[in-house]
């Protein structure tokens, strides 16, 4: 019949002990089954979470409710594979009979910790090893998209531009070398034209704006290659600029956007894993009472 017995406070003086208080057995066990627990739900999450989607958007549920049922999810991930993780730590502990009851509350409560430390440390350098290269490169094709919308823009404008840029790229001198020498009748030869149109564009990019002058040089450069009036010619160039400024806002709001999707994962990534942290401190203390009462 099981003892529902307390132990007292210590009356005797206190004596160094030869043995650690860490039992890390056990808390390597409570660890793994964390982890394990942890790899469990999170596959089941990704598998609701990819069936929930939908390429067709009247099929698929919203992006601010996905948002929350992935920071729901975290949430009960942690409370599950740490409280797990920490009873069994409380229970396969050994009994400590020459400590006190508050001592015993204390070593319980900091295994069920350490156990969770260990645990989401093996998750990391799982996910760091193996499944973070996948997500790198995700996030690394994701970052190259978007540079690419300004860069697309402004370089595949002129090719003799993307082709300097690909040699040694792209050298503010030779914007300012093309003003300095900047003819009455721009535009001496296609390939010439278009190189240095690539070039103010590219400087425009780079300093966020181009000047009235290099415009109207520009409206220079297409009437003088094209034949167009320079009316018609200035009127293409300001949709040619209005065009890459519609692509780089376009690229600044994406940024914007992965950056607060980033912040929010971040947030919600704490709270679950400082929920989980008090759960497996509970639930070791919980399971480790139990075990002395037995």
């Amino acid at each position: 019949m099981a003892s529902t017995t307390l132990r007292g406070a210590d009356t005797e003086p206190n004596t160094e002990s030869a043995v650690s208080a860490v039992s890390w057995s056990a808390v390597l066990g409570g660890a793994f089954a964390a982890a394990a627990v942890s790899l469990l739900l999170a596959m089941l999450g990704t598998g609701i979470g990819l069936s929930s989607i939908s390429a067709w958007s009247d099929q698929s549920v919203g992006g601010t409710t996905f948002t929350v049922g992935a920071a729901i999810w975290l949430i009960v991930i942690q409370w599950l594979s740490s409280g797990m993780g920490g009873y069994l730590t409380g229970r396969l502990r050994t009994k400590w009979a020459d400590a006190s009851t508050d001592e015993v509350f204390f070593r319980d409560t900091a295994h069920g910790f350490l156990s969770w430390a260990v645990g989401t440390v093996a998750i990391v350098a799982l996910v760091a090893s193996g499944a973070g290269s996948a997500v790198t490169g995700v996030a690394r094709t994701a970052g190259s998209a978007v540079s690419t919308v300004v860069g697309s823009a402004t370089q595949g404008a002129a090719q003799g531009a993307a082709q300097q840029g690909a040699q040694g790229g792209f050298n503010p001198s030779s914007y300012y070398v093309d003003t300095l020498f900047r003819a009455g009748k721009p535009g001496d030869n296609d390939q010439d034209a278009k190189a240095e149109a690539g070039r103010i564009l590219l400087m425009g990019a780079r300093n966020g704006s181009i000047s009235d002058a290099d415009k109207a040089y520009l409206g220079q450069l297409v009437a003088a290659r094209t034949g167009m009036s320079q009316e018609d010619a200035t009127k293409r160039v300001n949709d040619v600029l209005g065009q890459v400024q519609a692509a780089e806002e376009k690229a600044r709001n994406a940024a914007e956007q992965a950056r607060e999707v980033a912040a929010k994962s971040t947030f919600f990534l704490f709270f679950s894993m400082l929920i989980g942290a008090f759960i497996a401190s509970v639930a070791a203390a919980l399971g480790g009472r139990q075990r002395d009462e037995l």
